[in-house]
């Protein structure tokens, strides 16, 4: 899989990664990277962002900027952007994609538990989305935000309630100020993305014996996994002057899982042909 659009499609621009050092944030900040952006990683672990900046910076030639922030503390933030502003001039996208999540049955838990991953996702990207937008209508600057959501931010899904919970928030979110804001030319646009394994992520949601029990790729009508680099196309496509029409859209990126599991009947795939044929034959003599 190769990158989709044409050399320099982001040159000049700055790009703010939440999550930016590991994972989907990486690669797609990569990606970034390749058509010409400037980039800054966020995340609490200063050595993983400044590690991970060596790394992109040799791959691509581009320019890291690491800045740590818990994303949950406005006054990192603003620090962030302090920082970006002071290295790069100004910021022209946000991609919030930094998040937690891990699978429990409700019931299993604490207030606590449900507080982290709700302050991680909802209030990390009203944090990020209030202080970016707040700077860029004060200096009449344009913008762009990209949040990453899931399915089941419409459709809600059980044992992973505070993700739910809280993507639901991102999405609302994403579709208000791309009403309310796009009269500062900011757009806000969302992805909801399928399985794209990454090794942390992946094995909180998919452990062990829980994949065998519920195998992932069983769900998905393409048989397959997404690769990073497709989702980094969509995300470079969206944060481009070329999606500068889209505004308040939601895509999503699955192979077909989200709908396969809406469908009432899709589990009938599963019928074998010759209990089809003992169907038909049932039908025929009606």
């Amino acid at each position: 899989m190769t990158g989709m659009l044409k050399e320099d499609s982001l040159k000049g621009k700055t790009i703010i990664v939440t999550g930016g050092g590991t994972g989907l944030g990486k690669s797609m900040g990569k990606y970034f990277l390749e058509l010409g952006a400037n980039l800054v990683i966020t995340s609490r672990k200063l050595e993983v962002l400044e590690k991970s900046a060596e790394e992109l910076e040799k791959e691509t030639g581009g320019k890291v900027l690491p800045v740590a922030c818990d994303i949950r503390k406005y006054d990192e933030v603003l620090n962030v952007i302090k920082e970006s502003e002071s290295r790069f001039g100004q910021i022209h996208g946000v991609l919030n994609n930094a998040a937690g999540n891990f699978i429990s049955p409700t019931e299993r838990l604490s207030h606590r538990a449900f507080d982290i991953v709700v302050d991680i996702v909802l209030r990390g990207t009203y944090n990020f989305t209030l202080a970016n937008g707040k700077n860029w209508i004060d200096k009449k600057q344009a913008g762009t935000f990209l949040n990453i959501v899931t399915t089941y931010a419409w459709t809600g899904s059980g044992y992973v309630v505070p993700s739910a919970c809280a993507k639901a928030g991102v999405l609302a979110l994403t579709r208000s100020l791309a009403a309310e804001w796009a009269k500062y030319n900011i757009r806000s646009n969302a992805i909801a993305p399928g399985p794209f394994p990454t090794e942390g992520a992946w094995k909180r949601l998919f452990p062990g014996e829980v994949a065998e029990q519920i195998d992932p790729l069983k769900r998905i009508p393409l048989k397959r996994f997404g690769e990073h680099q497709e989702l980094a196309n969509l995300a470079a496509y969206l944060m481009s002057d070329y999606s500068s029409y889209v505004n308040g859209e939601v895509v999503t990126i699955d192979g077909g899982e989200w709908i396969n599991g809406a469908g009432e009947f899709n589990g009938l795939e599963a019928v074998p042909q010759d209990m089809w044929d003992q169907l038909e034959k049932m039908r025929s003599k009606k």
